[in-house]
């Protein structure tokens, strides 16, 4: 069964520790909007959503590049652009119902989580409260998600 990160909400305290530890390591700069994950803060609920790609199944963004600089290993499950094969047409960008692909300015890329492969993913490693763990996918849950996603899709919820 492939790994992913896995979020522990209640013990999230929004210190964004997450992103910055991702974008120092894929961009050498601590800048949380280049981050591959995303950290929420709602201040009235007093609340914390971590979000970071699903590793899609079947990948929405695979589907929607026209150049196909998506692909998906089947060994790990990870979902990766090849940089060489991007456009930058932002196709992939609009595709994601997570809202977990970024378009890079500076790069005129596409760029998303790739969970570090081969090794632990930064954020799991530098993450105080251990919110996030790097461990074997839920099947129950990531079905209730695709369902809701699905549902979404097909026009039968507004989000």
């Amino acid at each position: 069964m492939q790994k992913l990160i896995r979020v522990e909400p209640a013990k999230c305290v929004g210190c964004k520790s997450c992103e910055l530890a991702c974008s120092f390591k894929h961009r050498r700069e601590f800048a949380p909007s280049k981050a591959r994950i995303v950290n929420e803060v709602f201040l009235e609920e007093a609340k914390f959503i971590t979000v970071t790609c699903m590793q899609c199944d079947d990948p929405w963004c695979l589907k929607a590049c026209p150049k196909g600089a998506i692909a998906k290993d089947a060994a790990s499950g990870v979902v990766a652009v090849d940089e060489l094969k991007c456009v930058g047409c932002r196709t992939c960008v609009s595709a994601c119902p997570f809202g977990m692909i970024k378009y890079i300015p500076e790069t005129r890329k596409a760029d998303k989580c790739t969970l570090c492969a081969p090794d632990i993913p930064e954020c799991v490693i530098f993450c105080p409260t251990h919110c996030l763990t790097f461990a074997e996918e839920d099947a129950p849950l990531r079905a209730k998600v695709l369902k809701f996603v699905q549902t979404v899709k097909d026009g039968q919820m507004e989000v």
